[in-house]
């Protein structure tokens, strides 16, 4: 599995993606340069909304296939904007449209406390019964008003009390460091280097 294709046609997440499976020597190519249109996104988990996403992916590239669903969930909005969180102020998805929506809905709503969400899924093949899945989670709180320019998504509004800024105001490698989607790398990574000493041993 030394070329991936990720089953995202967002080029932020391109890039981050990259940068963190860069030191595993594995190549990302977008789905969007291999002519993979975007899959259908019905489910209400993200773990169903990423499978589907990466066998729909390798079913037409006949590659191995890595797709993550992610997104916020914020306890005073019983999880929303959840698995709608790209789309949450409608279609087209538009980043500063979904932060309004958001801040709007915690007007004058006193716990503020969100979470991150990332889960990744790859398969080898379209129908792989046992694909490799890994989850992360970023805690935190969101703000009363956007911060930095960083990032994409809700970054502006999402404060670590750890760092003491919002994710939009943290550089990219901390910011992959400390995510939810670093977090659900790392233990891909590291289901990634079994899979491959096992290759090896035979």
């Amino acid at each position: 599995m030394d070329v991936l294709v990720l089953a995202s046609n967002n080029a932020k997440k391109l890039k981050e993606l990259a940068a963190i499976l860069a030191p595993l020597r594995i190549r990302l190519l977008a789905q969007s340069d291999l002519g993979v249109p975007e899959a259908e996104e019905p489910h209400p988990t993200f773990l169903e909304n990423a499978l589907a996403k990466a066998r729909h992916a390798s079913r037409i590239t006949g590659l191995p296939a890595l797709a993550d669903d992610s997104g916020l969930c914020v306890a005073a909005l019983a999880g929303a904007p959840g698995v709608l969180s790209a789309r949450y102020a409608g279609e087209p998805s538009d980043d500063a449209r979904n932060n309004e929506k958001l801040l709007a809905a915690l007007t004058g709503v006193r716990d503020r406390r969100a979470r991150f969400v990332s889960l990744i899924a790859l398969v080898r093949h379209p129908e792989d019964p046992q694909p490799l899945i890994a989850e992360g989670e970023w805690r935190g709180e969101i703000l009363e008003a956007p911060r930095g320019s960083a990032g994409f998504g809700y970054d502006p509004l999402f404060f670590d009390a750890e760092m003491g800024c919002a994710s939009a105001e943290l550089p990219p490698e901390i910011k992959n460091q400390r995510s939810h989607r670093g977090a659900a790398l790392a233990v891909l990574r590291e289901r990634l280097l079994r899979e491959i000493q096992k290759e090896r041993q035979g």
